[in-house]
């Protein structure tokens, strides 16, 4: 059924032929490769490995200056935000490394397909739905280490030569690099990797046209050999991750019980009652205080992620930093500047914690994760003191 040759799949089925490009999203060779592809093949539809969100933010070089930062906040964007800007600094810290545009390879694809005169299809699922899918599926731990990895990846500077970029298209070391993968988050593989491979295959199968070429990173290209012998629902692998009622459930009763706790202890004996609450606030307040100082928050920030998280952690509705972010933001409004320099300051450390809106969301998604900590720590210290009192 298919034919392959450097990272080129050929795939003949139900009447059509399918040519799938394997490619390295910063690799000079992989632009190159797909322009001589679509120019010599002449397709009816290229498919790119690119939903409307992205594409228009490749489109639109003026997003940025156009993001209100009130809003993400108030949103509860900021953590989907920041994991976006995380993940794709590796990729363009590689790809300046190389002298080449993030994504050359897909910028070529739309450039191609408009000079082939073919159809243009945005083959991937929407990243709001895929991020759904991948945070609800990780439980609260699961989300706590992946944020963890995401922040410490922007402190990674490690540098790759173009042959050991172009290494990672062979099928062996594809495999490899999932495999090391799923052992670290096992439970990201379904959403990110399997149900993507599903969905680009069955957009590729329903690409207008008997002759199709697909622009695809090159870690789908083996599930997608796979996934192209059967049919899928689109509307399913598009569907938002049902609410379970659970985490709700538990939300609201851990901070009840540590208020009938606290007011149980202060009813028998005031002075244990006073030490609880004292253990509380501080805490959490630290915790989420220093969580914001690493962030290079503000002083008056950092006051307010120490003042608010005692609160907060009582009230699942709200989070210490969205305090914490609005705050930084009203006294460290970013200017246009900022958000025009976004896509350049990701490239470093440097630039991550400099530029004001990174720093922004820095501060509300590290503030958060340190009053989740001094919640469980202050939690248990309350524990302990009531048992002690009984």
């Amino acid at each position: 059924m298919s034919v392959e040759n450097e990272n080129i799949t050929r795939i003949n089925l139900d009447g059509k032929e399918l040519i799938l490009i394997g490619t390295a999203h910063v690799s000079k060779h992989s632009a190159e490769q797909v322009k001589e592809v679509i120019a010599s093949e002449r397709p009816d539809s290229v498919c790119i490995e690119l939903d409307e969100q992205r594409y228009q933010s490749i489109m639109d070089e003026s997003q940025w200056r156009d993001m209100d930062i009130f809003k993400v906040i108030k949103e509860r964007k900021a953590t989907l935000l920041l994991m976006n800007l995380a993940i794709s600094s590796f990729q363009k810290r590689m790809a300046k490394q190389f002298d080449i545009n993030p994504g050359q390879e897909m910028i070529q694809g739309i450039e191609s397909a408009q000079e082939a005169e073919a159809n243009l299809v945005l083959a991937d699922r929407n990243i709001q739905t895929t991020f759904s899918r991948i945070w609800h599926g990780v439980g609260l731990w699961g989300k706590v280490k992946l944020l963890l990895q995401i922040i410490f990846s922007i402190f990674n500077q490690e540098s790759i030569s173009e042959e050991e970029l172009e290494a990672l298209k062979s099928q062996d070391m594809l495999n490899s690099m999932l495999h090391d993968f799923t052992v670290s988050f096992p439970e990201l593989k379904t959403p990110l990797i399997d149900e993507r491979d599903q969905y680009l295959s069955q957009k590729i199968k329903e690409a207008p046209g008997n002759k199709v070429v697909a622009v695809l990173g090159a870690a789908h290209v083996p599930g997608i050999k796979e996934a192209i012998k059967q049919k899928h629902d689109l509307a399913r692998l598009s569907e938002q991750p049902a609410k379970s009622k659970v985490p709700k459930i538990i939300a609201w009763t851990i901070p009840i019980l540590i208020l009938a706790v606290i007011a149980y202890t202060f009813f028998t004996n005031p002075s244990a009652g006073f030490q609880q609450t004292i253990s509380w606030i501080i805490w959490n307040g630290a915790f989420s205080a220093i969580g914001t100082a690493i962030a290079l928050g503000h002083p008056l920030t950092i006051l307010t992620s120490f003042i608010a998280a005692p609160l907060t952690s009582l009230n699942p509705l709200i989070a210490a930093g969205w305090f914490a972010g609005i705050v930084q933001a009203y006294i460290r409004r970013p200017s246009v500047g900022d958000f025009e320099s976004l896509s350049e300051d990701v490239f470093s450390v440097k630039g991550f914690w400099g530029n004001k809106v990174t720093r922004i969301l820095l501060i509300v998604v590290l503030a958060n994760l340190g009053s989740t900590l001094g919640t469980v720590i202050g939690g248990a210290d309350v524990v302990r003191l009531f048992i002690e009192n009984l």
